[in-house]
């Protein structure tokens, strides 16, 4: 189909989770809390991890990146989500919508390869630990978490320089809360097969190779650590087992949306609410509530905190 006796589509209706008000209410309602405590917990970590000379450590100062880049990533699409579900008609314009899908898989894919670089950082640590802190020194850390953020650019401008280029004539409704590849290019009055194709080469063979290399090498840093003391191998498990939940959690839902041909399921809106809002929140609390050193760190905050503003109420 050709887009010669069709006007432009210069907007989109996002169809969200229900029409029903008192659904969309309930709704907003619990995601306003998960917004809250996402942005709360991350930022947190992020001041934690920066006010503390103690967690002034590679390892922490990618989990502040991570925390970092949870707030960036929930708070592109939650604050416009919130707004749309108590909206009569949510529309979002073209221009709109292809600057939500970029800043989305821009974020994701950091997040990504920052993953990769943190069990790169953690195998190098209990393989090498004598030499820890020549390899993962501050210039190489830095390179590392640069590239992760060129590779998250290179595959998000993939993504909608692609997108950009179709033709949308109609019709105009998004089955989603958000925009997205796999409903977007569905709209395109053309045929998107070769495109589909593309895509699930960019999205899912990248983020599968990137798991089934994160899933070796933490093969690999369990069989390692058989060799270790009984506490250096506690300490090394608890944090193998914190980086394999949030992994777990970001790669699976990931890989069923990415990882197959762009077609409607109907769990596809749980697995987006999962790892678009949920992922974010839960992230952490999983650093946290299993780390001693960051759990001090902000007992120490709370109490500087405390202490400033004791004087100002008297």
């Amino acid at each position: 189909m050709t887009t010669a006796n069709h006007s432009q589509v210069t907007g989109f209706v996002l169809l969200g989770f229900s029409q029903v008000w008192e659904l969309r209410l309930f709704f907003f309602i619990v995601f306003s809390v998960v917004y809250l405590m996402t942005v709360t917990g991350n930022l947190l970590i992020v001041a934690v991890v920066t006010s503390d000379p103690r967690l002034h450590t590679t390892m922490y100062f990618l989990l502040g990146n991570l925390s970092f880049l949870d707030f960036c990533y929930s708070s592109i699409m939650a604050p416009r989500m919130l707004a749309d579900l108590l909206s009569r008609k949510p529309v979002i314009s073209f221009g709109g919508c292809l600057t939500q899908l970029f800043f989305f898989h821009f974020i994701g894919g950091i997040k990504i390869f920052l993953l990769t670089v943190m069990v790169y950082d953690r195998y190098v640590a209990i393989s090498q630990p004598l030499r820890y802190m020549l390899i993962m020194n501050r210039t190489v850390c830095g390179l590392l978490v640069a590239a992760s953020w060129v590779g998250g650019f290179i595959h998000s401008i993939a993504q909608v320089g692609l997108t950009a280029q179709l033709p949308f004539c109609g019709p105009d409704k998004l089955d989603n809360f958000y925009c997205d590849v796999p409903q977007l290019i569905k709209l395109a009055c053309t045929d998107t097969f070769v495109l589909e194709l593309l895509m699930v080469s960019n999205n899912g063979l990248v983020t599968l190779m990137c798991f089934l290399v994160l899933l070796g090498s933490y093969t690999a840093l369990l069989v390692m650590l058989r060799s270790h003391s009984r506490e250096g191998r506690s300490k090394a498990l608890s944090t193998c087992a914190s980086h394999i939940a949030v992994v777990t959690l970001i790669f699976v839902p990931c890989l069923y949306i990415y990882a197959r041909p762009f077609r409607t399921f109907p769990m596809d809106k749980v697995v987006s609410v999962l790892y678009t809002m949920v992922t974010p929140m839960l992230n952490p609390a999983i650093y946290t509530l299993r780390n001693k050193e960051v759990i001090i760190a902000m007992k120490k905050l709370w109490r500087r905190q405390k202490d400033l503003l004791d004087p100002l109420e008297h």
